[in-house]
């Protein structure tokens, strides 16, 4: 860690807000029972959560002394906070009442530092922000409120709220200051205006290195789709399910995992034919991948549609790679922003660029999906282990898990350096107990 750098963390005390999302039922009991029935989830969550805790007003939480959770400042330092939307299927708007942040960085880059009454978070989305402590002392409502732009009315009305509470000899309010001003829940205006404001730093330090010489180009069609049931066996209408797709294809998680097949050269477990362009409503599924060569230069320009008026912003998600967010009418080449989630709203585009040059060299991460259980350990697979095969997909876990979704292979290049690592001698199988090691694992339900 550079001198400069243990300077700057000195400066600011950091401060970490994780949002995410509380259901009452038993998450794998409605993930089945939507996957089985076709139709749209059988319950959305019953509310956010601000660092594990509704607060107020929810009645698990009432009274800020018992479980509304509490960030306690100093007045006239300045905070940073890393914020995390881990809500499953939900953009949310964050803001904390009477102060202003400041965001500059996101997805571990660094921004063009832009103040703001509140930010936007798409589901897998960071953001880091400063906050000078700067008001009257007293009590501050932060809160984590929907942001939705979907036809049907079916998302988690509640707020998360948590306290910013200033330390101090003062007289406390009854009731913390309100943020009565944040955007309303299908403010298309101002989620736009936000997530278009976003830049890269772009300085000396931290150059922008955006790919010209384009080899591949894909156009990809969001859509939310439907799929026939055999013997018109879904609950859903005429007999179909709903599905999700990218360019008409929804992704069928494989009985052996990509990675695997790949390295081993099994046939029938995958196709290479993912296409660059596709629309149409009848869903067509498959393990559907693209495969890329070393050092590709890839443009892909999501279109987001409102196909059968279900649609809704799409965040996009990336394994392996972090990409350049480029404007689709203008090719901003100069201070894009580099993220790995992008939202997508409907009837709009995103055109992002990055190049393949990551055949998977190393140990990068492995996300846990509570609601897959085999498939997730062949996601992991792809993103923990994943020597040359990366996942993409839609962040909102309903439409991940209705197929929205598709993979990448990654050649390796022409050495040691940018190629994929030897096949290890023992692969674990995929199953529950020789992933989780034993069957009281924490991620198992209690009754089993």
């Amino acid at each position: 860690m550079t001198s400069k750098l243990m300077a700057l963390l000195k400066k600011f005390t950091v401060l970490t807000v994780v949002a995410a999302s509380w259901y009452k039922h038993d998450v794998m009991e409605m993930m089945i029972k939507t996957l089985s029935s076709g139709v749209g989830l059988a319950n959305v969550s019953d509310a956010f959560t601000i660092n594990g805790q509704p607060g107020d007003p929810h009645p698990c939480s009432k009274g800020k002394i018992t479980a509304t959770i509490l960030l306690m400042v100093d007045y006239g330092k300045t905070y940073l906070l890393h914020i995390v939307n881990a809500a499953l299927n939900q953009d949310l708007f964050f803001m904390i009442s009477e102060h202003h942040v400041t965001v500059v960085g996101g997805d571990a880059s660094y921004f063009k530092p832009l103040t703001t009454p509140y930010i936007l978070l798409s589901p897998g989305q960071t953001m880091d922000v400063l906050v000078i402590a700067d008001q009257l002392l007293g009590e501050y409502y932060i809160v984590d409120t929907s942001y939705f732009d979907g036809e049907v009315d079916v998302y988690d009305h509640s707020t998360a709220i948590a306290i910013w509470e200033y330390k101090g000899n003062y007289t406390h309010s009854s009731t913390p200051s309100f943020p009565y001003d944040i955007p309303a829940y299908n403010d298309t205006a101002i989620a736009s205006l936000f997530t278009s404001q976003i830049r890269s730093l772009a300085s000396p330090e931290h150059l922008v290195d955006v790919p010209l010489d384009v080899t591949t180009q894909m156009y990809l069609v969001i859509t939310m789709n439907i799929l026939h049931c055999p013997n018109d066996s879904c609950t859903g209408s005429d007999g179909y399910r709903m599905a999700a797709a990218l360019n008409n294809k929804t992704f069928k998680n494989p009985q052996v995992d990509i990675l695997q097949a790949y390295n081993r050269n099994l046939s029938g477990i995958y196709d290479s034919d993912f296409p660059d362009y596709k629309n149409v409503t009848i869903s067509n599924p498959g393990a559907r991948v693209k495969v890329l060569n070393y050092n590709e230069i890839v443009e892909i320009v999501f279109q987001g549609t409102n196909v059968m008026n279900s649609a809704e912003t799409h965040p996009i998600h990336l394994h392996g790679y972090k990409f350049y967010v480029t404007d689709p009418k203008n090719y901003n080449l100069c201070d894009p922003p580099e993220l790995n989630t992008i939202p997508n709203p409907k009837d709009r585009w995103t055109t992002i660029r990055f190049k393949a040059s990551n055949p998977g060299m190393y140990f990068l991460h492995i996300i846990i999906f509570i609601v897959f259980i085999c498939s997730l350990i062949k996601h992991a697979n792809m993103d923990g282990f994943a020597l040359g095969v990366w996942f993409m997909h839609c962040h909102l876990d309903k439409h991940m898990s209705w197929g929205m979704d598709t993979a990448f292979i990654v050649k390796s290049g022409g050495t040691t350096e940018t190629s994929m690592k030897s096949l290890p001698t023992y692969m674990p199988p995929c199953n529950l107990a020789s992933f989780l090691g034993s069957m009281d694992s924490m991620l198992l339900r209690e009754d089993i």
